[in-house]
């Protein structure tokens, strides 16, 4: 594709060798000068300390979401002439890998502090891909579902309006839709588990913040933890500079996790002069290499990778 002419990783995911954009004709700029898009809203911005430190003096995820909205005073209700610009193209960048929390330093397997199970669970999982044995469940074209929707590659687009926002991931078509008209989240009765869950949300000035619950259990990526069907989650969604959009992000999951893991995602805006990005539908079904094959030694090989006796055929 002409318009992505210069640097890029090629990456194996679903077997099917592809190049992820980290440059285009001028590499986004993470840094670039900040533009005030709209007013800094009530709640502070805080050190990345301190957000780990306010996810933990907080119980659940609602309290935190609640305690934000108080900081707010509410929040307030926008129009179409409020509603901030997050136009354009962007992409997680390439050289932070695909670990959730993209501040993992090297040879570190995960930021986030784990209950003794699933420490246990991830041990393994990081021990079975040494032996050349990975599962993971976007292998059979599942969605990712939240919260690793955050860390996936391909190009997203932001599109707020005065009622919902929707984020928006080129991969499998993911969107997230999130209500900012004042309603409530889904009846406890009416609730069942979903990839993306349910979402609200409030403006804060520029900053959107959203609650996450009512979702499926899944992984936060290959050779991260797992992550259960109790698991909910803070956002704080803000233009970071002219080039930036950042999200600061709680994540609660008592089985799962001994303390709330704090992460910071950030997602670089695309040059684009000639318009010719788009975002287009990707289905992994489409892609040939899905098919399993058995080995001599009663393995077999699936989307690039090497199973073992529980996906013979």
């Amino acid at each position: 594709m002409r318009y992505w002419k210069h640097a890029g990783i090629v990456l194996l995911l679903l077997g099917l060798p592809f190049v992820i954009p980290i440059a285009c004709r001028n590499p986004p700029a993470l840094e670039a000068p900040g533009i005030a898009e709209a007013p800094a809203g009530s709640i502070p911005q805080r050190t990345k300390e301190e957000n780990a430190a306010l996810g933990r003096q907080h119980k659940t995820a609602w309290e935190l979401y609640q305690a934000l909205k108080a900081e707010a005073k509410g929040g307030q209700a926008l129009t179409a002439a409020t509603v901030p610009d997050w136009s354009g193209v962007y992409s997680r960048p390439a050289d932070k890998g695909f670990t959730f929390d993209p501040d993992t330093p090297p040879g570190v397997a995960t930021t986030a502090k784990l209950t003794a199970e699933f420490q246990a669970k991830l041990d393994k999982r990081i021990a079975d891909v040494k032996r050349g044995i990975e599962w993971d469940p976007i292998s059979t074209c599942a969605p990712p579902g939240h919260p690793r929707w955050l860390t996936e590659p391909f190009l997203r687009e932001f599109v707020p309006t005065p009622t919902q926002t929707w984020l928006i991931n080129e991969m499998v078509n993911d969107i997230r839709r999130v209500y900012t008209d004042g309603r409530d989240h889904v009846p406890p009765e009416d609730r069942y588990p979903l990839y993306n869950g349910d979402s609200i949300g409030f403006w804060d000035g520029g900053k959107l913040v959203v609650h996450t619950n009512q979702l499926q259990g899944g992984i936060y990526q290959r050779q991260n933890p797992d992550f259960t069907d109790q698991v909910e989650t803070v956002e704080i969604w803000r233009k970071a500079d002219a080039m930036t959009i950042a999200a600061d992000v709680w994540v609660y999951d008592p089985p799962a996790l001994a303390e709330p893991w704090y992460v910071q995602q950030r997602y670089g805006k695309l040059a684009n002069p000639d318009k010719a990005l788009r975002i287009r539908y990707w289905n992994c079904a489409e892609n040939s290499n899905n098919a399993v094959h058995q080995t001599q030694d009663g393995t077999t090989q699936f989307n690039g990778f090497t199973f073992g006796q529980a996906g013979k055929k």
